[in-house]
């Protein structure tokens, strides 16, 4: 189609719609610079390609937007959905499909969204310090007779707690710790309240409380000091901020978090109601058991009295002297076997000491002395007779070869002045003393000659 046409005699600009896109694009891009521009990201994506495209929204409008990679790698923060930002761009139109709008080249969080920012980042602080953990809640005593509530005294929180308490609990002691719970102030007034109340120890648990709002009106309780003195605190805490999808670190911090106010005061009260029901349950239960307890102790008594009617005293006296002669005839049996049963134990006893008696001992050695005295001295004498006779026989076994039967006999010894047995001549020399014994004596010569034979 040709963009210049005659048509009933006026002439007419025709435009393609990629031209009158291109054209527009350029008017907006020409007449336009750089933009400011607050708003909350939706439909926020990230394509593999790295750039970021987007919805920027208020409550009344929305323009799409488009932030490339070589701006977004400049961001540091990680847009999403329901994030309020504060961005600089300039206004363009996408051809192709002839969206109009805002391609962004800065982009920082802004209001509410900063805000989110600062509180994901000191929740996941603290939750790495451990002070979200299970093991460090303290549990709520039960009953609580006194509560502290730290609040603001004209709120619509207290008065949704007192009014609970009243229909639950009249008998609960509330004591107020009066604060701000919204504004510059509020956090440092609160971490006040908390010490007083600390302090004063005069509660069983303490309630931080106040009704809903934005998260900038909220934004006291979200205080890292605040966060910090609920954790440490002694007392066990309640944390009731906001409604029920509402939540701030002072939730996390506290020992106990209730959805909403009136959820709170539900938790540490106690339904005098449903107690007074029980008590009047116990009641009948207790009139029952009474009334139970009488009826036995009646039949009982009843079955005594049928027992004592038959006896009168004087055969009462008669049955107990009769039983009283039993157990003495019984008692004196038992006292007889009692001591027939000492007396042979005592025998025994004597019997064991006799055995293990010193006397009796010494009387046994002496004995077994006695007797291997005789037997040794029967031994001995038995080995001295054998011992003499053996000595006889050899007596008379030597005397058949004794040299003195020989002298006896007129034969004689000789020896030399050594005492050697001279036995021939030539063992002597002229002038040699000699010595020759008889069977009566002996004499002593010297040799004057040698006669060989």
């Amino acid at each position: 189609m040709q963009p210049d046409e005659q048509h009933s005699g006026n002439q007419r600009q025709i435009f393609t719609v990629a031209r009158l896109n291109s054209e527009v694009r350029r008017l907006l891009e020409s007449q336009w610079g750089a933009v400011w521009l607050l708003g909350e990201i939706s439909n926020f994506s990230a394509p593999g390609s790295g750039h970021w495209y987007f919805s920027l929204k208020d409550k009344d409008a929305q323009i799409r937007a488009a932030m490339f990679r070589g701006s977004n790698s400049r961001v540091k923060l990680r847009p999403a959905n329901g994030m309020q930002v504060l961005v600089r761009g300039r206004l363009s139109l996408y051809e192709p499909r002839g969206d109009y709008q805002l391609i962004i080249d800065q982009l920082e969080p802004a209001g509410e969204g900063l805000l989110q920012q600062q509180y994901e980042a000191l929740k996941r602080q603290l939750n790495a310090e451990g002070l979200f953990t299970a093991e460090n809640k303290k549990p709520l005593p039960s009953p609580i007779r006194t509560l502290g509530i730290i609040t603001s005294p004209t709120g619509a929180a207290i008065r949704d707690v007192l009014s609970v308490l009243k229909r639950r609990d009249p008998e609960l002691r509330v004591i107020i710790y009066p604060t701000q719970v919204q504004g510059a102030t509020a956090a440092e007034q609160i971490r006040q309240a908390l010490a007083t109340a600390l302090n004063r120890n005069e509660i069983d648990a303490l309630l931080l409380t106040r009704g809903g709002g934005s998260l900038e009106d909220m934004w006291c309780f979200n205080d890292e000091t605040l966060a910090r003195d609920i954790a440490a605190a002694h007392i066990p805490t309640i944390s009731a901020v906001g409604h029920e999808v509402d939540f701030c670190i002072a939730d996390f911090v506290a020992d106990v978090r209730a959805a909403t106010p009136s959820a709170a005061a539900e938790l540490v009260s106690q339904d005098r109601s449903e107690y007074l029901r029980l008590l009047e349950q116990m009641k009948l239960r207790l009139q029952r058991s009474w009334q139970q307890y009488r009826q036995q102790q009646a039949l009982h008594l009843q079955h005594i009295q049928r027992r004592l009617v038959p006896l009168n005293p004087q055969q009462r006296l008669q049955t107990k002297a009769q039983q009283l002669d039993e157990f003495n005839a019984r008692l004196q049996r038992s006292l007889r076997r009692n001591l027939q049963n000492s007396m042979q134990q005592q025998t025994q006893l004597k019997q064991r000491l006799l055995r293990v008696s010193p006397a009796f001992r010494i009387e046994k050695e002496s004995l077994l002395r006695a007797q291997l005295q005789q037997r040794s001295i029967k031994a001995i004498t038995l080995h001295l007779n054998r011992a003499n006779t053996r000595m006889q026989s050899n007596q008379q076994a030597l005397g058949l070869v004794s040299p003195l039967q020989t002298l006896e006999r007129g034969y004689t010894i000789s020896f030399d002045e050594a005492g050697n047995i001279i036995r021939n001549a030539e063992q002597f020399q002229t002038g040699d003393q000699m010595r020759t014994r008889f069977a009566n004596g002996e004499i002593l010569s010297r040799i004057e000659s040698i006669k060989p034979r």
